[in-house]
C-alpha cells in the first residue's frame, strides 16, 4: 500500500503516540503504521538513545531504519547524560522537521515519563547539580531511601524504590528546592505542552493477556542472549558503561555486567533478566493506566501488525474499527 502524505493545511494533523509495555509489539505496528500514514518514528525510549546499546534495547535494525526513518535513536554516547528535558527538546525538533516535509510524527516507545513530559510539559524542576549529584551517587540506596522517607513520604510511597537514578533525582530536587517533589514540579514556569500547540495527539496503548505477554518477553530475552548480549555488554564495559548510571539501569545490561563480574551463572542471569523484564512490564502498565489518558488496544495471539496498523490508521482518521480485526479498544 502506498503511503499517504499528511495534509499541509494550516491545521496540522494531530500527532500519534503508540505506547505500552515492553515486548507487546509496538515497534512492528509502528513501522507498518508509518508506511500506511506517510509517517516517521520518534523513539520514546530512554535507552535506545545510547549508541551501542543495541541488542539489549531491541533497537530497530539498520534495515528497519531504512524502511522507515527513525529519530532519537543513537543520539548520545555512554559518556553523556540524558533526561526528560533533553528528550522533549530533541523530540520537538524532530517533530518540526518531520512536519516540514509533510509527514506525520509517530511517537513509539515505553518510557512513560518522556511521553508525559512531551504531552503535558515540564514543570519547573531544577537542573542537576554536579557536585550534589556526585555526593548522592556515593551514598547507598538504603541511605537515600531513608532520607526520602523522612523528608518526602508522599514521593517515597510512589517512587520506584529499586531504581537508584530516580531516587537520587528525588532527593536532589528536595535538597535544591527545600520542597517535596510534587510541589516542586508544580512551582515555577513550565515548558508549554506540545499538545496545546499541535492539537491533542491520539495516544494508543497496546496490551496483551498476561500469559501472552510473558511468553513474548521470554522469547525476546532468549533471542537477545542468542544474538550476543553478553559479548555486546563486555564491549560496552570497555567503553565506560559501568560509569553511566542511567544506562546501567537498562534491564539486561546490568544483570549481564553482574554475571561478567562473577556474581551469578549465565543460566541464572537469563532467568533473572526474564523476571526483571516481567516486573518492568507490569510497572509500565500501571504507569500508563494512571498517568496518561490513553485508548487501550487489546491484542490477541492472532493480531498481525499489519491488521493492527490498519485499524489504528482508521481510528486516527476518525473511521470506525473493523470488529473482525482481532483486537478490542476499550476506552480511555
Amino acid at each position: 500500500m502506498k503511503a499517504s502524505r499528511v495534509s499541509s493545511s494550516a491545521e496540522p494533523a494531530p500527532g500519534l503516540f503508540l505506547v505500552g509495555p515492553t515486548a507487546v509489539g509496538k515497534s512492528a505496528v509502528a513501522i507498518t503504521l508509518a508506511e500506511r500514514l506517510g509517517g516517521e518514528i520518534i523513539s520514546v525510549d530512554s535507552m535506545q538513545v545510547y549508541r551501542g546499546l543495541d541488542i539489549g534495547t531491541d533497537k530497530p535494525s539498520a534495515e528497519l531504519q531504512r524502511r522507515v526513518r527513525h529519530h532519537l535513536v543513537d543520539v548520545v554516547g555512554l559518556d553523556e547524560a540524558f533526561d526528560a528535558a533533553r528528550f522533549v527538546a530533541l523530540a520537538r525538533s524532530a517533530e518540526a522537521d518531520i512536519r516540514s516535509r509533510g509527514r506525520l510524527p509517530i511517537f513509539c516507545g515505553g518510557t512513560g515519563l518522556y511521553c508525559k513530559a512531551f504531552l503535558e510539559g515540564l514543570g519547573g524542576t531544577p537542573s542537576a547539580d554536579p557536585r550534589l549529584r556526585a555526593e548522592l551517587e556515593a551514598r547507598s540506596l538504603a541511605e537515600l531511601l531513608a532520607e526520602l522517607r523522612q523528608t518526602d513520604p508522599a514521593t517515597y510511597t510512589k517512587i520506584d524504590r529499586t531504581n537508584p537514578r530516580r531516587v537520587i533525582r528525588a532527593v536532589e530536587i528536595l535538597r535544591l528546592t527545600g520542597r517535596p517533589v510534587p510541589v516542586s514540579r508544580a512551582a515555577g514556569p513550565a515548558t508549554p505542552p506540545a499538545a496545546l500547540a499541535e492539537g491533542a495527539p491520539r495516544v494508543f496503548a497496546l496490551t496483551r493477556s498476561p500469559a501472552d505477554l510473558r511468553a513474548r518477553i521470554e522469547r525476546r530475552v532468549d533471542t537477545m542472549f542468542a544474538a550476543g548480549l553478553v559479548a555486546e555488554t563486555r564491549g560496552l564495559l570497555a567503553q565506560g558503561l559501568a560509569h553511566n548510571r542511567t544506562a546501567m539501569q537498562a534491564i539486561g545490561y546490568r544483570q549481564v555486567v553482574e554475571h561478567l563480574r562473577g556474581q551469578r551463572t549465565l543460566d541464572d542471569t537469563v532467568a533473572l533478566v526474564k523476571h526483571k523484564t516481567r516486573q518492568f512490564a507490569r510497572r509500565q502498565m500501571t504507569w500508563f493506566r494512571h498517568q496518561l489518558a490513553v485508548e487501550w488496544v487489546d491484542l490477541s495471539l492472532e493480531s498481525e501488525p499489519g491488521a493492527v496498523a490498519d485499524q489504528l490508521a482508521a481510528r486516527w482518521r476518525g473511521q470506525p474499527f473493523d470488529s473482525g480485526a482481532g483486537m478490542l479498544v476499550f476506552g480511555k
